[in-house]
């Protein structure tokens, strides 16, 4: 997963930079605010990000309003690091869309965990919108076989779309995970079987995969 770092003090920034690399996180580095900004907003951008409160030019506190408000960022699970520890400092963060706040100087293994935990609530989003993209497929397959459809009084094919017509089968496979099987139901069985094979002279033995 790709973790983005936007901090202004540079040895701060390589500890960040080589202990990521080394939990096995792809880093993107940026040295303030209006880095960061831009790069979150680049496809394909990290969807975690550690921002220092206080940088040059954009702080890490309006990177976290700017990213809640747009609607390709608003998703970014978004971690403070500051040397601010007050409750209103805490709040302030967490009110400007921060998930998770760490204070200066910060523990290693505190990070490491509670960027485990952001990786964690990324990867549940993610499945969340996958399922979500999925049930928005399969009700848009159940509309289209909702209401009244076109069929041919005589041939019964049905008209699709474009204006076309298809047989029944072909028509919902098209538009519903099914398969078809064939077979003879008694009543046909009885009406046109039967008397096919009466003038045949085969007999009254139903064929293969006839339902008598």
């Amino acid at each position: 997963m790709k973790v983005l770092i936007a901090e202004d003090d540079p040895v701060t920034r390589r500890l960040l930079e080589v202990r990521l690399a080394k939990w096995g996180y792809a880093v993107v580095s940026t040295q303030d605010g209006a880095e960061a900004w831009k790069a979150l907003q680049t496809p394909g951008a990290p969807p975690l990000a550690l921002l220092d409160w206080m940088m040059p030019g954009m702080s890490g506190l309006e990177v976290c309003w700017r990213v809640r408000a747009h609607p390709d960022a608003k998703n970014t699970h978004l971690i403070l690091l500051t040397v601010k520890n007050s409750r209103e400092d805490v709040v302030a963060g967490l009110k400007a869309g921060a998930d998770d706040y760490i204070t200066k100087p910060f523990d290693v293994e505190e990070l490491r965990a509670r960027v485990k935990v952001g990786e964690r609530i990324v990867e549940l989003q993610h499945s969340l919108a996958e399922r979500v993209r999925e049930l928005e497929a399969a009700l848009k397959l159940v509309k289209q076989l909702q209401g009244l459809l076109p069929i041919c009084l005589y041939c019964k094919k049905i008209r699709n779309d474009k204006n076309y017509w298809q047989q029944v089968e072909s028509y919902i496979t098209e538009h519903a995970d099914v398969r078809f099987s064939h077979g003879i139901c008694p009543e046909c069985y009885e009406k046109v079987v039967k008397p096919a094979l009466a003038k045949l002279g085969r007999g009254k033995a139903a064929p293969e995969g006839a339902v008598p």
